[in-house]
């Protein structure tokens, strides 16, 4: 076969593969970490991201909900993108339904705010991606009704809140997606202060755990959030790339300035005299308008949350 011929098979091949296979392989992505405080029980977070959710995507939905009843975590965290079309809350609503009455805490991604629009897929490798003014909008209220009222989840954007889980006190705080420019951090940083000040009648208590929870990973929000003592940062945004070389560790672009190998996965995050897990989902969707995943399958995050070890005395 000629070189052409080949390279057209490879290339047919590849787009049968990202487009009518890869994108269904839905996979979980298991870490342990010790990052609680010697004693602890163990805690399972569930970190959900990216579903970018259509009303179509039957297999999407059975899949995250028969996770969510296998895994049975102890706190959700959800970073964002979670509708992917005008009546994609009725497959969230579909896909989420077990994590009813468990804790958790969501931010928005701009696909929770506006929907998806037609745009050619090859300018997502000329750097981040922009916005269209006349974006459709999306019923964000609804979506936060169902999360808050119905799942019992915390909103975090660009603000603080404490919760109690498993007898550890948990404290999160977050940003609207930074890649909008949405990112209050000095809000979230006040806010933050006042959670753990708490009220006048009350004598301040220190969280066990504290978590930066952000939509995009941008360089200025993971500085920000570990020199606020987030003890793990957790986020999303990147799809891990989305398009990847098989078995490269680096992405080939991260729509966003995080480092390239650090677009996907568990990595550790270091600014100034502190280094903190990162966890960035690669997500559950992708955008309607590109319905592709090659070398990097959809995915959500288990992460087994262990108490840290204290060295043996001498």
């Amino acid at each position: 076969m000629a070189p052409l011929g080949v390279m057209g098979a490879v290339g047919v091949g590849s787009a049968i593969w990202g487009i009518g296979i890869e994108r269904y392989l839905f996979t979980v992505r298991r870490h342990d970490l010790a990052v609680l405080p010697p004693g602890s029980a163990p805690l399972t977070v569930l970190h959900l991201s990216d579903a970018h959710m259509a009303p179509w995507q039957h297999r999407k939905q059975r899949w995250i909900a028969e996770i969510a009843e296998q895994t049975q975590p102890d706190l959700v965290v959800n970073t964002g993108d979670n509708l992917g079309h005008a009546d994609g809350l009725d497959g969230i609503r579909a896909a989420f339904a077990p994590l009813r009455g468990i804790p958790g805490f969501f931010v928005h991604g701009s696909n929770d705010v506006v929907g998806p629009t037609a745009r050619n897929p090859l300018h997502y490798f000329s750097g981040p991606s922009g916005h269209k003014r006349r974006a459709e909008r999306l019923d964000t209220p609804a979506m936060d009704a169902y999360f808050a009222d119905e799942l019992g989840w915390t909103d975090l954007d660009n603000t603080a809140a404490r919760l109690t889980v498993g007898g550890l006190t948990i404290d999160g705080f977050g940003v609207d997606d930074a890649h909008r420019d949405w990112d209050e951090l000095d809000a979230a940083a006040g806010a933050l202060q006042r959670v753990r000040r708490g009220r006048w009648w009350q004598v301040p208590r220190e969280a066990g755990l504290t978590l930066g929870v952000t939509h995009a990973p941008y360089r200025r929000v993971l500085d920000r959030f570990t020199d606020l003592g987030a003890d793990m940062l957790i986020a999303g945004h990147t799809h891990g790339g989305q398009v990847r070389v098989p078995f490269s560790p680096n992405a080939l672009v991260a729509n966003c300035d995080i480092p390239l190998d650090q677009a996907r996965g568990l990595s550790t995050w270091h600014h100034g005299s502190r280094s903190v897990p990162l966890n960035v989902s690669a997500g559950l969707g992708h955008s309607i308008y590109a319905p592709v995943r090659f070398g990097c399958r959809p995915e959500v995050s288990v992460l087994r949350l262990l108490p840290i070890t204290r060295p043996d005395s001498v």
